[in-house]
């Protein structure tokens, strides 16, 4: 069975960076348009295509569906319905995602259909569940990545928020001061989705004058996010969430519930097929706050950072708890070879870096360049890499 080259879309969301993506690609980008995610799946919001004889260019989801058990392999195909069950993204930041969570599975599915039987068109801007997935998510940074992730311990959110006694929300903070615990924080982080927008400009500008002072990685973000989004008060959130910067290899893994944002850097990023996002600031898109509080866990606790483990030569694996699906990174040099062997299910390459030469069978190799993409099939069976590249792939457990 062939391999087949994909094509992919890319997003042109206002965070985007003009630069990461069109480097890697080879391509200009004379206007400075934000490429912010280049995206490689099936998701109808941006699905790859592929090239097929006789056929010409056609989706890939319309490939996985003539044979989902030789695409897929037929384990995959019978748990998940015959379909690829992760998107694999590029991600390029150059200004801040907006603060968001994803709901569960079980939230996804009761809201993609509230929202049907309220007649509300899936690209509708107040839309919320545009699929009924969850979304769980990992991603691994090719260059150093800023990310803020999860609560921070009480005791240092009622630290950082010291300034916001005798403001508006000095009731708001009294209450999560004189007894925290996740009740607290929810109502507390309730108020500050509530504010009215002078009331937010207000608590932004005395946190950016005063946080350096309690914290200087949190007040450098609390500054840059004041003046990337003025009156937002989704800018002090650097003081009530851990804050990240992930060098290249490194990884953390976002479960549902979880409250995040990436501020900044290049990464490859995947996750369940979906994307539904609830968002909570730092945006101009739609804030649903009752039910973006329905879904956070409100958990008080470091997202783990973890460099994969080395499975084999050349070989890393970023192991989550996801079913939907697994992220490695292969690295090869012309002395080393990368063989895969065996059985295994349906797979998505993407060369980061370098350029590279992949073989299936007794086939002449499909020569890769960075950016450029494979879709693997599991019917075609061992394949070797070879060449000088570093190579990122998206499987199934």
């Amino acid at each position: 069975m062939n391999v087949y080259r994909l094509k992919n879309l890319t997003q042109e969301y206002a965070w985007g960076s003009p630069v990461y993506i069109p480097s890697l690609l080879g391509i200009t980008n004379p206007e400075g348009k934000p490429k912010a995610e280049m995206w490689m799946g099936t998701h109808p919001k941006a699905p790859s295509t592929v090239v097929v004889e006789e056929q010409g260019e056609i989706p890939l989801a319309d490939l996985i569906a003539s044979d989902p058990p030789a695409f897929l392999g037929s384990r995959v195909a019978e748990r998940f319905n015959g379909e690829l069950p992760f998107l694999f993204k590029l991600l390029a930041a150059a200004r801040a995602l907006s603060i968001q969570a994803h709901p569960n599975l079980n939230q996804a599915r009761a809201g993609f259909e509230r929202e049907n039987k309220q007649g509300i068109p899936l690209d509708a801007p107040d839309r919320s569940y545009r699929d009924p997935n969850h979304k769980p998510e990992v991603i691994c940074a090719l260059t150093s990545f800023w990310a803020m992730c999860g609560f921070r311990p009480l005791g240092e959110i009622v630290g950082n928020l010291a300034f916001l006694e005798d403001t508006a929300l000095d009731k708001q903070y009294a209450e999560l001061k004189k007894k925290p615990g996740a009740k607290a924080l929810r109502r507390f982080f309730g108020s500050l989705l509530t504010l009215d927008h002078d009331t937010a400009a207000e608590i932004v500008d005395i946190a950016a004058k005063t946080a350096p002072a309690v914290n200087d990685e949190a007040g450098m973000w609390v500054s840059r996010l004041k003046e990337q989004r003025p009156g937002d008060i989704g800018a002090i959130s650097p003081l009530l969430l851990n804050t990240y910067r992930l060098e290249p290899g490194q990884a953390i893994f976002l479960d549902a519930g979880e409250l995040h944002s990436y501020l900044e850097g290049f990464a490859v990023e995947l996750m369940a097929n979906s994307d539904n996002v609830l968002r909570g600031g730092l945006t101009e898109k739609h804030v649903d706050a009752d039910e973006l509080l329905r879904i956070l866990t409100f958990k008080t606790e470091r997202v783990p950072v973890f460099e994969g483990r080395e499975t084999a030569s050349g070989l890393r694996v970023f192991q989550t708890q996801a079913e939907e699906f697994r992220l490695s990174r292969i690295s090869v040099l012309p002395e080393s070879p990368y063989r895969e062997q065996g059985e295994r299910n349906v797979e998505i390459l993407i060369v980061t870096g370098g350029a590279c030469s992949l073989r299936c069978g007794t086939g002449d190799g499909l020569e890769l360049a960075g950016g450029e993409s494979v879709f693997v099939p599991a019917a075609a069976g061992a394949y070797e890499i070879t060449g000088a590249a570093t190579v990122f792939r998206a499987t199934v457990p």
